[in-house]
């Protein structure tokens, strides 16, 4: 629709069009390349750790993990294509779990197909340690526990939803920094699904700062206006290292934009 390849009664609409039966609507789809015929891209990457075995990235907010509609190229599938060129062998270039493309932080790829197969089976088991830094509206008083199943939302198909028929979905928070209007709360996953922890702390009324799918109306507190993305940043990952055995984790400093923010609440309150 913004590409204006959408048409109703031959006139591209905007996203408050309603239909009412009877109508014309016409779609110029865009191609859509196969998978496996992605292309290398020269994008930069800041490596935090690389082995025969592994890769763990410091994903910078808005770059999109995966190709996707409306994302094509440009995405850090088609940079480890041009960085790791044997990762083209394994499924997905290596990636195992994905991150928001306007979520910061650590991200492990699989370099070979047997760290990839040891990797997914650890995320299975939920024994990969994820922490994560968010930034929430509201005064949150204690730490605790959202167990709550994910899944799509029943009738707006592009956000993610707290639903009966979701899967399963455990996130555990814990306050560390209390201001005015905002907490700052470390966030461990203990499952991955798709926006999980901006749907969680929606869920229990403390969406992210900055959130423009899960946000609400609340209005931001006047340090947080204008910040554009949701403040989250994947701050520490830890796995067993699928070839030696041996546990592995790394800390990645909290993206630039996210600590100005939070500098600048600190501030304010």
């Amino acid at each position: 629709m913004r590409d204006g390849r959408i048409r109703v009664d031959g006139v591209s609409p905007d996203a408050r069009c309603k239909v009412c039966g009877g109508e014309r609507v016409e779609l110029d789809s865009a191609p859509v390349p196969a998978p496996g015929t992605e292309l290398p891209e020269d994008i930069p990457l800041q490596v935090v750790f690389e082995d025969a075995h592994l890769l763990v990235i410091d994903k910078p907010a808005g770059l999109v993990v995966h190709p996707g509609s409306g994302n094509w190229s440009g995405t850090l599938l088609n940079a480890l294509l041009h960085h790791a060129p044997g990762v083209a062998e394994v499924p997905r270039a290596g990636i195992v779990h994905r991150l928001d493309k306007d979520t910061s932080g650590l991200l492990v790829v699989a370099k070979t197909l047997q760290a990839q197969t040891d990797l997914v089976r650890q995320l299975q088991a939920r024994t990969v340690k994820r922490h994560y830094w968010a930034l929430v509206q509201g005064v949150l008083h204690a730490g605790g526990t959202v167990d709550a199943p994910i899944g799509r939302h029943p009738t707006q198909r592009v956000r993610m939803a707290v639903v009966g028929n979701g899967r399963p979905a455990v996130t555990h928070y814990s306050v560390a920094e209390r201001f005015a209007k905002t907490t700052l709360v470390e966030c461990r996953l203990e499952t991955g699904r798709t926006h999980q922890i901006r749907v969680h702390m929606a869920h229990i009324g403390h969406a992210l700062v900055g959130d423009p799918v899960y946000g609400g109306r609340r209005p931001p507190a006047p340090a947080c206006e204008g910040f554009a993305r949701q403040a989250l940043h994947a701050f520490r990952l830890g796995l067993v290292h699928p070839a030696s055995g041996q546990f592995m984790q790394w800390e990645a400093p909290m993206a630039a934009d996210l600590a100005a923010l939070l500098q600048r609440v600190r501030e304010s309150a």
